[in-house]
C-alpha cells in the first residue's frame, strides 16, 4: 500500500511537471515518429473469435489512424501476435515484446488466464499492461498498479443479470454453467451477489467446464435434469455455441442468459443455429450499427465507413466488432492524452485520470470513469435480446 501511494504520487508529480515544462519525454519504444506498443491475443486455439473479430479490428483501427497521420504526428507501431489462448505462450511472446521489441505498452491483451499469467511480471517491470478482461484481479491497484481491465467487470455484468431475475423471473429454478477459471468464477460470484440471500434456494445446478473439454454436453445434460426453467451460462463463444445446440437438441427451452463474453453472433450464435438463439438475453455497452435508433447517428456513421474501407466482409452488427473498434478508440485517446509526455509513467496517469470521457460507439449515458483507486471505467451496461437477427436493447441503462 505503501508503494502504491509513493509510486501514484511519483507518477501525478512527474505529469505535472512534464507538462509544465512542455518538453518531450519519451519511454522505450517511442520516437519523434512512432509509438511501439504490443499485444497478445487468441487468432487460434479456444478464444480465436475475439482475435479474429475484437483483435484484427483493434488492427484494423490503427491502420486508419496511421493513414491519418498517427498521433500528434507519430504512427502506432503495433504488434499484434497470436498466443493461441495459451498461458505459457503468452508468457513467451510478452517476454518478446518487452525485452526484444521494446514496446512502450502491452495494450488490449485479451484474456484472463493469459492476462493472469503475465500480470506479475509486467508489474515488476513497470510496464502499462491494459487487458480485456473484466476479471477483478485486473482492478487492483494497491498490488498491481500498472494493470488495468479495460471492458465491464465480470462481477458487475453478473449482479445485473441476478437483479433482473429476481424481479422478472417468476419461479426462477437456475442451472449455472461457467468457465472453470477466473471468468466463470468472477462471474458466479457477482451473479449470486445480485441473488442475495435468494441464490442459494433458487441456484439449483452448477455446472464448470475447463477450456480443454472437447464438449459441454455433460454439463448441459445435468442443467437440464435439475430441473432449471432458467439457464445462465458464463462462457467463451465456442461453448456457449455448444451450449445453445444441446439444450436445442434436448428440447429444454429455459430462459438463457448469456453472458457478454460470448453474445458474438458470427462466433457463437450463428455457429450454434440462430433459429435456435432466439430469445437469449445478454448485455451490451455498445451501440448496434444494424438498430435503425443509430441510423443518423454520427458515431454509427463513422463506423460503418470504417467497415466499408478496412472491414468489408465482416457483419458491422456483430458486438465483438463494435467492442474492438470501440476499445481501440480508448487506447488512441488515452495516448493522445500523452500529448509529448510519452512515458510509461504519465500513459498510466492518464489511463487512471478519465472524468466522465464518452465515446461515439458506446451507448448514450455510457461514461468512462478511472481514478488511482478504482481502475474500472466501465460499470454500465443494458440488457438486450436476440430476436434472430440482431440483439434488441430493452430497458434502462443499469450501473454500480
Amino acid at each position: 500500500m505503501f508503494w502504491h501511494s509513493f509510486a501514484s504520487l511519483a507518477i501525478a508529480a512527474f505529469a505535472t511537471a512534464s507538462a509544465a515544462a512542455g518538453e518531450k519525454h519519451y519511454g522505450p519504444g517511442v520516437t519523434d515518429t512512432e509509438i511501439k506498443i504490443g499485444q497478445t491475443t487468441a487468432y487460434s486455439g479456444p478464444a480465436s473469435a475475439y482475435g479474429q473479430l475484437l483483435s484484427k479490428t483493434g488492427v484494423a483501427y490503427v491502420r486508419m489512424i496511421n493513414e491519418r497521420g498517427g498521433i500528434n504526428g507519430r504512427k502506432i507501431n503495433l504488434i499484434s501476435l497470436d498466443d493461441g489462448y495459451s498461458p505459457p505462450k503468452t508468457v513467451e511472446l510478452t517476454r518478446k515484446l518487452v525485452e526484444q521489441d521494446n514496446v512502450l505498452a502491452i495494450f488490449d491483451s485479451l484474456g484472463t488466464a493469459t492476462n493472469a499469467a503475465i500480470q506479475d511480471y509486467l508489474n515488476e517491470q513497470h510496464i502499462p499492461h491494459f487487458v480485456i478482461s473484466g476479471a477483478g484481479r485486473f482492478n487492483d491497484p494497491a498490488r498491481h498498479p500498472w494493470s488495468m481491465g479495460v471492458i465491464a467487470s465480470y462481477e458487475t455484468e453478473g449482479r445485473i443479470y441476478g437483479k433482473y431475475m429476481l424481479q422478472n423471473v417468476k419461479d426462477a429454478k437456475i442451472a449455472v454453467v461457467y468457465q472453470n477459471d477466473d471468468l466463470g468464477k468472477d462471474y458466479l460470484k457477482g451473479f449470486e451477489d445480485g441473488l442475495g440471500n435468494h441464490a442459494r434456494s433458487m441456484i439449483v445446478k452448477r455446472a464448470s467446464y475447463e477450456l480443454t473439454d472437447p464438449t459441454i454436453d455433460s454439463q448441459i445434460i445435468a442443467s437440464k435434469g435439475s430441473g432449471a426453467n432458467v439457464l445462465f451460462d458464463a462462457s467463451s463463444p465456442k461453448f456457449a455455441a455448444m451450449a445453445i445446440r444441446k439444450a436445442y437438441e434436448l428440447e429444454w427451452r429455459p430462459t438463457h442468459f448469456l453472458s457478454l463474453t460470448a453474445n458474438s453472433i458470427p462466433g457463437a450464435l450463428a455457429p450454434a443455429g440462430v433459429e435456435k438463439s432466439i430469445g437469449i438475453i445478454s448485455a451490451s455497452s455498445n451501440k448496434d450499427a444494424g438498430d435503425v435508433e443509430w441510423a443518423n447517428d454520427k458515431g454509427v456513421q463513422d463506423y460503418l465507413a470504417f467497415m466499408k474501407r478496412y472491414i468489408p466482409d465482416k457483419n458491422p452488427s456483430d458486438l465483438l466488432i463494435s467492442a474492438g473498434y470501440a476499445l481501440a478508440q480508448i487506447m488512441v485517446y488515452t495516448l493522445e492524452q500523452c500529448g509529448d509526455n510519452l512515458t510509461r509513467e504519465n500513459l498510466m496517469y492518464q489511463a487512471t485520470h478519465m472524468h466522465d470521457v464518452e465515446f461515439p460507439m458506446l451507448l448514450p449515458g455510457i461514461k468512462i470513469n478511472t481514478s488511482p483507486t478504482n481502475y474500472r471505467g466501465f460499470n454500465q451496461l443494458q440488457l438486450e435480446k436476440f430476436d434472430g437477427t440482431r440483439w434488441v436493447l430493452f430497458g434502462d441503462i443499469i450501473g454500480e
